[in-house]
């Protein structure tokens, strides 16, 4: 895994501690929304890459979150 790969697992994970404990979230919609939102089109297009080449080191529910996500157009 590269270190940018890296960093971006470290990130979504951390989001993903964010969202687990709370009671009034779906934390997997709450990871995808989230990443959507605020996530680089090219942030999100490495972490979906990174999913499809086994997703080492990323957590169940971000997994999840991340296969939810569409491919952003990335020029």
């Amino acid at each position: 895994m590269s270190s940018h790969d890296a960093k971006l697992v470290m990130m979504a994970n951390q989001i993903g501690k964010f969202f687990a404990p709370q009671k009034t979230v779906d934390p997997v919609a709450g990871i995808a929304d989230h990443l959507e939102k605020f996530w680089d089109p090219r942030m999100r297009s490495a972490i979906i890459d990174h999913l499809a080449r086994g997703g080492a080191d990323l957590d169940p529910p971000v997994r999840e979150a991340v296969s939810r996500l569409k491919a952003p157009k990335v020029a």
